[in-house]
Order: structure tokens, then sequence, then C-alpha cells
């Protein structure tokens, strides 16, 4: 087994095992995690040890003692219709009374709003009063009209500490979480992090888990709908009278309960993003880099290094918002299930990236499914999640791998330990690859185009299983490993012009989300410098519903490119095209197939369909002077999908489909490094494969999700 380069959880109480396993595995560092600690024996064993610091929820007792300290969110009662002229509502009902308290102070009550959702407008003062004896709101209603309540509550157990305790059983105290926006909490954070810097000499580095503000999590009372609302990418945890106040003297106008709970809906990240929620985000996110700063300097000074968890509190740290340098830290840690992830953590500016493999050394995992308990496979769902993550792990460096959780869970599963040589054995093959340069890129350059641009590289608003519904998702996550140069521009970039160096911009997502565009495809400059874009010798990939927005002339803004539209029913008396399906031949795998949409039709007779599902266009090229658009229905991650995006991303930019240093087999990638090609077998299967360089022929032989490093 090689060495190096591996962070390994110990447990006090499981000294042996922690040594054993750190020696089979070639750790250099030794971590605690979330409910355990580390002993004496394991501190003074030589290994640098990583210490897990939370900075927002580790601190009950102060917090008891200052509880106006405490964090809060605008919560939305669920629309209830009056029968008569008055209609009573009780706020917190159908949310999980565990997690969320009332907040009726009167600084809170400034902020509360009733709504009239029948008629969309919120309702005057002297309409309706709050009962704090009954904790209900009682409404001068119409009859028959909807009415719903947007007040301020107090978040009272920390959402991560809440799913810990719900899902691995604990039994120990629940934490809270103060507010760092709370001046007197800050400086009670600084000192803290003072002592605890003097009081723990053998931490080599400080592991902040996040740092103050979690994603948005909501949680129901009703065990069939558990979760309410959840949103990796959402800033609806960060509101306080104080901040609100703060921004308004700052922009010069107020927000209120409604610009954060937009009709019960919340800010969710797939939703268009318009400019009071970008301006808060930007006044949050200087906060952040401000408090945090002052954290990680205290860090620096007592000579140790600074890594930051990039999940859960994460929020106001984006790392591709081009402040993320201002934090200071030294590594940036980030759990991955999926390709994107890791790519998410790669190119962040900071010296040392880290992913923490799944699954997590916990009994069950994130869907209640058993792990490391009876009847858990976590040696199959190591091997799955890593299959998925080492794709991308060719195309961009990583320097460090870990674990987290219990370590003495790994005793009765020799499955997952001997799952962990292998991962670890290939990882590190890998990263000794990229020391020798960076692997081969093909020719065309590629941009993904949405509202939130390079904020949300390689991400959307989550993990894979969060956001598996979303088309672009999936696009991602096969796009995570292919050789190209990948970046990604928002609308605001397509107004100002087109950077010279893309070859194919990438548009996919439903008609009005973020992802495809939705109202900014009214701005008539955005479609002009496009269209003159492909015009010139661009290719357009839109998949799914790309510049989807009614009211015009076509439901597609860019159908003159793409050669299709979709008929939203203002069509239903129009006659179709007639065609013929024209395979490009080598264009599909075998095992790769696209969904039916009914209603997409042709627009003209120059369009080529390439492949139709259920008598419907599937695939589509459309040739515009000297470019092209291409339309497809719909995208899924999965066998086939990431050889078929490598092949129409060459088929649009008019490349061939068979260049040097791609595998000719559709389950077996590879990578070109200086001096070396790899093979990596995504199959359970064992496969062969070959692969053209400088005109010779390599070939491999790949045992399930195998990889074989050769010389060039």
């Amino acid at each position: 087994m090689s060495s190096g380069n591996f962070t390994l959880p110990g447990e006090a109480g499981y000294e042996k095992l922690t040594m054993e396993l750190a020696r089979r595995w070639g750790a250099d560092v030794i971590r605690d995690s979330d409910g355990t600690r580390l002993s004496d024996e394991i501190l003074n064993s030589g290994y640098t040890i990583y210490s897990t610091v939370c900075p927002v929820r580790e601190h009950n007792e102060w917090i008891k003692a200052h509880p106006f300290a405490r964090q809060q969110v605008f919560l939305s009662s669920r629309p209830a219709a009056a029968t008569g002229d008055e209609l009573v509502i009780q706020p917190m009902d159908g949310f999980f009374k565990e997690q969320f308290e009332i907040n009726d102070t009167p600084d809170a009550m400034r902020f509360w709003q009733v709504y009239d959702r029948t008629e969309g407008l919120p309702l005057l003062s002297e309409d309706w009063r709050y009962n704090p004896k009954t904790a209900c709101v009682v409404i001068r209603s119409k009859p028959w009209r909807q009415y719903s309540v947007s007040f301020l509550a107090w978040r009272v157990w920390e959402e991560i500490s809440m799913y810990n305790h719900i899902t691995n059983n604990w039994d120990k105290e629940r934490l809270m979480q103060l507010n760092p926006y709370d001046p007197e909490a800050l400086a009670y954070l600084q000192s803290w992090m003072q002592l605890w810097c003097g009081s723990h000499p053998r931490t080599g580095v400080v592991r902040f888990t996040s740092l103050f503000y979690n994603f948005a999590w909501i949680w129901g009372s009703d065990a069939r709908n558990r979760n309410l609302f959840s949103d990796w990418a959402s800033y609806d945890f960060t509101v306080s009278p104080a901040a609100l106040d703060d921004f308004e003297r700052e922009y010069g106008y107020p927000l209120c309960a409604e610009d954060f709970v937009r009709q019960g809906k919340y800010c969710a990240a797939h939703r268009l993003p318009g400019k009071k929620k970008l301006d808060w985000m930007d006044f949050i996110g200087r906060f952040v880099r401000r408090a945090a700063a002052s954290l990680v300097d205290i860090v620096h000074r007592a000579g140790k290094l600074a890594y930051v968890f990039y999940d859960d509190s994460w929020i106001g740290m984006e790392p591709y918002n081009g402040h993320f340098e201002e934090f200071g830290f030294d590594g940036l840690i980030k759990c991955v299930f999926s390709g994107f992830e890791a790519r998410l953590c790669a190119g962040a500016p900071v010296k040392t990236h880290e992913i923490r493999f799944h699954p997590y050394l916990f009994p069950v995992g994130l869907g209640g499914l058993p792990t490391f308990s009876p009847g858990g496979k976590p040696g199959r769902d190591a091997m799955i999640y890593w299959v998925n993550v080492r794709r991308a792990l060719l195309r961009a460096k990583i320097e460090r791998c870990g674990l987290g959780g219990y370590l003495n869970l790994t005793r009765e599963f020799e499955d997952f330990n001997k799952a962990m040589d292998i991962i670890l054995e290939q990882f590190r093959t890998i990263r000794e690859l990229h020391d020798f340069g960076q692997p081969v890129k093909l020719g065309p350059r590629v941009a993904v185009l949405h509202a939130w641009g390079s904020l949300r590289t390689w991400t959307l608003s989550g993990h894979f299983h969060e956001t598996e519904r979303h088309i672009l998702i999936h696009i991602l996550e096969s796009l995570s490993g292919l050789p190209f140069d990948v970046s990604f521009i928002s609308f605001d970039d397509i107004d100002k012009s087109i950077p010279g160096d893309i070859d194919v911009i990438i548009n996919a997502g439903m008609a009005g989300d973020a992802w495809s565009g939705g109202e900014r495809w009214r701005e008539p400059r955005i479609i002009e410098n496009l269209t003159a874009w492909v015009h010139s010798g661009g290719a357009f990939i839109g998949a799914g519903e790309p510049s989807a927005l009614d009211g015009g002339h076509t439901f597609l803004r860019a159908a003159h490119l793409l050669g299709v539209d979709i008929d939203d029913g203002e069509r239903a008396c129009h006659g179709n095209w007639a065609y013929e399906t024209e395979p490009f031949p080598g264009l599909f795998p075998d095992c790769f197939e696209l969904p039916s949409k009914e209603n997409v039709c042709l627009i003209d007779g120059g369009t080529h369909v390439l492949a139709e599902v259920g008598g419907r266009p599937a695939l589509t090229s459309k040739a515009f002077g000297e470019g092209r658009g291409v339309y497809l229905t719909g995208f899924r991650h999965g066998p086939g999908s990431a050889r078929f995006l490598l092949n129409l991303i060459l088929f649009a930019s008019g490349r061939g489909l068979a260049p040097e240093g791609v595998s000719n087999n559709p389950d077996v990638e590879c990578a070109v490094f200086p001096g070396h090609i790899v093979f990596i077998n995504n199959s359970g299967e064992p496969r062969q494969a070959s692969c053209r360089w400088n005109n010779r022929e390599y070939a491999a032989e790949l045992a399930a999700y195998g990889l074989i490093k050769e010389d060039l």
C-alpha cells in the first residue's frame, strides 16, 4: 500500500484500531469527527492532527445566557381559506416545533406580514393582530380568500445536530447556533477561538466544520412530509432584525418578509435571482468574510493551518465569487458523492484541496438506508461513489482525501476496508499523474450558460441526490469527467459580449428556472449576441426547455438557432413539418437513450432530425451561418451518457467523433498525461479497451472498476 495524503478519523477507546487502519491505509493525518474525540495516545502518536471546530454550534451555555443572539429565519404559514369575516391562523402549524420557536419580540414584529394570497397583496397592520397567549394571528378576512402569515422564528435546534440526533440516535445535548452578526456573539467567538487554540497544542490543522449559516433546511411536524424545504445555496437562514436594518441603511431600501418567503416557495437557487436577493447575498457575504477572516487570523497567529469544510454552514463563502481568498484559508475540504463535486473542490483558490469519501462512517446514510449497520453494504457503496468521483479526478487535481465518522463501525465490515484499499491506491496513482503535468484536453472549449454564471461553477444547489430532477446536474456530472476546458457564464456575460475563446455553449433547464434563464431571455441584446456568435461559427446546445419564455413569437427564444420549438398550446391548430430521421453514425453509444417530449416541433424544413422517440424529434441539428444549433429533449447521467455528451460536443463543434486520446469502449475512459496514459473501467464487469495517441495504439484489459496506467 502506498502512503500519504489521507486523513483518517480516529476515536478514543479504539486506539489499536486507529493505529492499525492508519498503517493499513497509509494515513499521514488523524482527525476527530462530530461526536468523537481523540485520546492522548492518538494525539501523541506522531501523526498530524486535524481538530474539528464548529464556530456556531458548540456554545450552548453562552447562548442560553444570550438568547437574543440565536439565529432566525422567516417562515410562511400554510395558506388558509377564510369562510367568514374572521380567520385565525396559528403560524407554527405544520412546522417542526423542536426546530423553531416564534419570535414575537417587538423588534421582530416589525417584519411580520399577513398576505391575502388570493389577491397577492399584504394586509394593512390594522387588519390583523397577534395574540401572544395563543400564539395565533387573528385576521379581518374576506370570505373564500386565502391568507398566510410570514413571521420571524428562532432556530432552536441546529440542523446538523438535529439530523444526527434523529438519524444516528445520538443521546447527548441538543446544540443551538449563535448568530455572529450580533457584535457580542462575534466578540465571544473571537475570544473562544483564542482559548481553543491555546488548549490544543497538538493540533496542526484547525478544520472549520463550515462557518456560520447553514443551508436552508426546514422540517415539518408530519413524518410523511418531514422535509418541507431544503436548498444548499439558499440564504434564508441569515436574517435578523439587526442585519435587515443595516442592509436598509447601506443599500437605501428595505427588505420585507415576502422577499424571503416568496409566496411560501422561499428563495430556492433554481429560481431566477433578482436584485434584492443578489444584494442580500453580497451584504451577507461581505460580513461572513470579515468575521471568518478574524477567526482564521487567530488560528494562523497560533501557528496552525486553517481548513474549511464546504458543506452544511457554508453560506457566504462561495469559492467562485472572486473573494474567497479574503478568508485566508489554507485548504478546502469537500464531501463528494459525485464527479461535479470533486470539480467544484478542485478549482477553489486554496493551496490544498481535500475530498471526503462516502459513505461516511455512520450507521445509516442520508436517505435513511443502512450503511454500517445490519443490511448495509458499505463496500459496494464506496466503490460506486468512487467510480463517480474518479472520472473527475482524472481531469482536475485533488491533493488529499479522507473519511469521516465513527471508525469503530469498520470492524464488522471488511468489505468496506478492502474497498478502501483499492480506492486509496487508485487515488494516489491519479494524484501522482497530475504531478507530471496537466492531462491533455480536446479542442472544443465549452461554456455552461445559466443565470448564476461562474458563482455556481460545477454546482446547482446541492448534492446529486438532492438536485437529481434538474437536467443540468446530469449534464454537469457527465461533463465533469470529459477532456474539455469548461467554464460557467451568466447572461450578463452574454449581454456584454461572448468571450472569444468559447466554442460551445450549453443551456439546459426547465421553462422559467435559473438554469434555462427565464426572464433574461426577454432581453433583445442577449438574443442578438448569441445569434451573431452562432452565425460566426459557435455551437449552441440546448437541452430540455432551453431559452424557454412565454409571450413571444416562439416559446424557445433560441428556436431559430435550434431549429425546433416547444408547443405550449398556442399551435394546436397549426400543422407540423414532416421529416425523416437522419442518424449520424457513431453518435449514440448502444446503452444511451434520450427521453421523449411530446410537444417538440420543427420550425422549418432545414432542421435535421438525428433521432426521434415516440414519433417526435428527440435530437436535432440546424446549421446557422458558420455555426450550428443542436437540441436534445433531455439528458440523464448513466451508462453511456458521458460518451454521448462527448460525441455531441464534438459533433456540434464540427470535430470528428474518434479523436486521439479517447477510449474505443464507452464503459472505459482514458486520460493522457505527460509520459503516461491511464484507463479507468466505470463498469462492474471486466472490460477491454484501446486508445490511439500519437499514431500508436494502447490497449488495456481491466477488472471491474479497475485502473491501469501505462507509459507512453
